[in-house]
């Protein structure tokens, strides 16, 4: 079966909502059950290229993403995380992943028939693979310190940097990844996301009438998703939506106050070599 994959880059901040409170926060992201890591529900990246795919008439919206009565011959997977951005103390902010978000897309790589060779990664607890600071030997992200033991290599830097559209962006990669252990990792993705406080207002008093706080994606956010053609039918489309710049998709809440907004690169098999 042929497969593609779209790298999505964050170009807003992202409220792919779960549509129920947890705690203080009214309107959490989605996530993944068992791991907890932030997910794009693939019903969600369907109904924003179903959307994307309206203005253009010469797409069967139909044959392609189905009806109520008969299957699309697109099959689309969730979007999963790759690289966080996390705010540092002692230089710039760090795209933060860690050894199974990598080990998990270089399955994800092989599933699509892209045959890029994704080094293997390890680091202890409180660890850091990156690039030091000013020389220092630790790395301090939000208000956890951790050791730098490593670097981490071109190679990876690399197959890391194809889910990415910008180029001047892929080029930053090098001196801002850093790599966790996995259960650092998750501290940061269940805790290090953005909270927002949100409000209607009465239109004569201006008092508060609906307070609520929701949880975002931050700008930068490194994700992708797997899009397969059944019967080898289909993927023409999502060429056709990302052609002649229009590199762009909306997903998930809150696109009327600017949220939602990825860059899209889209990688096929056969046309993507190693790195």
């Amino acid at each position: 079966m042929e497969t593609l994959m779209l790298g999505l880059l964050a170009e807003t901040s992202i409220h792919p909502g779960s549509g129920r409170g947890l705690g203080v926060v009214d309107l959490p992201v989605a996530r993944e059950a068992a791991t907890d890591y932030p997910v794009l529900a693939s019903s969600g990246l369907k109904g924003a290229l179903r959307d994307k795919a309206r203005s253009d008439s010469e797409i069967d919206r139909g044959s392609s993403f189905g009806k109520q009565d008969a299957a699309g011959e697109l099959l689309i997977s969730d979007g999963r995380l790759l690289l966080l951005p996390v705010r540092s103390l002692t230089t710039s902010y760090r795209w933060v992943t860690c050894p199974h978000l990598i080990e998990r897309y270089s399955r994800d790589l092989a599933r699509a028939g892209l045959r890029f060779d994704v080094p293997g990664t390890s680091v202890g607890r409180r660890s850091v693979l990156s690039t030091p600071a000013s020389g220092k030997d630790a790395l301090f992200l939000e208000e956890r310190q951790f050791s730098i033991s490593g670097e981490p290599s071109a190679e990876l830097v690399k197959v890391l940097g194809q889910a990415i559209l910008h180029e001047e962006t892929r080029e930053r990669l090098g001196t801002q990844l850093a790599v966790l252990h996995d259960d650092d990792f998750a501290w940061f993705a269940r805790y290090g996301l953005s909270i927002s406080a949100r409000n209607v207002l009465d239109e004569t008093t201006k008092q508060s009438k609906n307070l609520w706080y929701e949880e975002t994606l931050p700008p930068d956010t490194v994700m992708y998703t797997l899009i397969a053609g059944r019967n080898g039918r289909g993927l023409g489309v999502v060429d056709q939506l990302f052609s002649d710049g229009n590199s762009y998709l909306q997903v998930g809440g809150n696109e009327t106050v600017g949220q939602g907004w990825f860059a899209v690169k889209v990688i096929h098999a056969g046309r993507a070599g190693n790195p």
